[in-house]
Formats: C-alpha cells, sequence, structure tokens
C-alpha cells in the first residue's frame, strides 16, 4: 500500500505522453507506452515495497546513484519539497538505488525524507528499467547508475522515460512538463 501521505488516486489529472515522443532505440532503454517493469525490492526499513502496490496511482520513479551525495541529495530534496503539490496532482515518488536499507534510512533521516527509498543492491531493477550500464562521467564512459527518471499512469504504463537527466533542477522541469 502505498505511503499514508501519498496522493489520492480520484484527484489525479490526466497527463499526455512524452511530448518528445519514445525514446531513441537503445539497449535496455524503456520507451512510452509500454509496461512498466515490476519490482518488489526493500525499502530503508527493509519492508518490501512493489510497483503493484501503487496500481490505480500515478508515481514517479526515480533512479539515482548514491545516497548521501551531494547531487542526489539535491534531487532527492527536490523531490521532497515538492511532494505536496505533487501529492495534490495525484503523484507518489520513489526512489531506487543500489544502497543498502541502512544507508538509505541514514538518507531518508537525514533529510526529512518523507517517500519510500528503495535498495537494488544487484542493480536487477535498475538494469530493467535501462537505468544501469554505460554512460558519460567527467569525460570517460564508466558503469553506473544513468540518473533515470519514469512517471508510471495508474494501470501500470511508462508516461514518460527520461534518462540522464541532470540532479539540479530536474524536479521543476518534470513538475512543468506535468503541470504541477
Amino acid at each position: 500500500m502505498p505511503n499514508a501521505s501519498g496522493p489520492n488516486p480520484a484527484g489525479s489529472n490526466p497527463v499526455e505522453s512524452n511530448p518528445a515522443g519514445p525514446n531513441p532505440a537503445g539497449p535496455g532503454r524503456l520507451a512510452v507506452g509500454e509496461p512498466a517493469p515490476p519490482f518488489t525490492l526493500p525499502d530503508a526499513d527493509g519492508a518490501p515495497v512493489s510497483l503493484s502496490d501503487y496500481l490505480g496511482w500515478r508515481v514517479i520513479v526515480y533512479c539515482y546513484p548514491a545516497a548521501l551525495t551531494p547531487g542526489c541529495t539535491t534531487q532527492a530534496d527536490d523531490f521532497r519539497d515538492s511532494l505536496p503539490e505533487l501529492a495534490e496532482a495525484g503523484y507518489a515518488v520513489v526512489g531506487i538505488s543500489p544502497d543498502q536499507p541502512a544507508k538509505l534510512a541514514a538518507f531518508r533521516d537525514a533529510e526529512r525524507l518523507s517517500f519510500p527509498l528503495l535498495s537494488d543492491p544487484n542493480r536487477t531493477v535498475l538494469t530493467s528499467y535501462g537505468a544501469y550500464g554505460e554512460k558519460q562521467s567527467y569525460g570517460k564512459t564508466v558503469v553506473g547508475v544513468i540518473r533515470s527518471t519514469f512517471v508510471v499512469d495508474q494501470r501500470g504504463i511508462l508516461e514518460r522515460a527520461m534518462y540522464g537527466v541532470k540532479a539540479a533542477g530536474h524536479v521543476a522541469k518534470l513538475r512543468r512538463e506535468l503541470g504541477v
């Protein structure tokens, strides 16, 4: 069941598909209009959270490299600060990283985050979302978490799939695109 402070699905507004269209073809990249890959992962307290818990809700699933780092803290704080407006518009927020639950709990507590942070240490879910693989970092090709955001509708279908997003300013841009 979604967090009690989550949105009321009856109050959700329709959202258009990603205006840029489906993502360019690429290995493991998801496209708008396809089902979001199902998952069940432990949260910061070790309790299982599933995407299916959010059926009937719109959910923003964001994937980030590491808790308690500057960029990831900026992004998480922006989601935290936007949560009342997102909830009012019918959106829940879930973050996924490869961090262990204990580190996620420290991150949640330090930043006063009220949305679920999920642990994917084997990177299975991150990979299924196309959010783990080769990326550019400081001019080098490395393998790691690709900062990505997905908007999943009430039926579990992707409304948006955004890869390689910037930590700073991303939540504000997403809110503009969603009309929130």
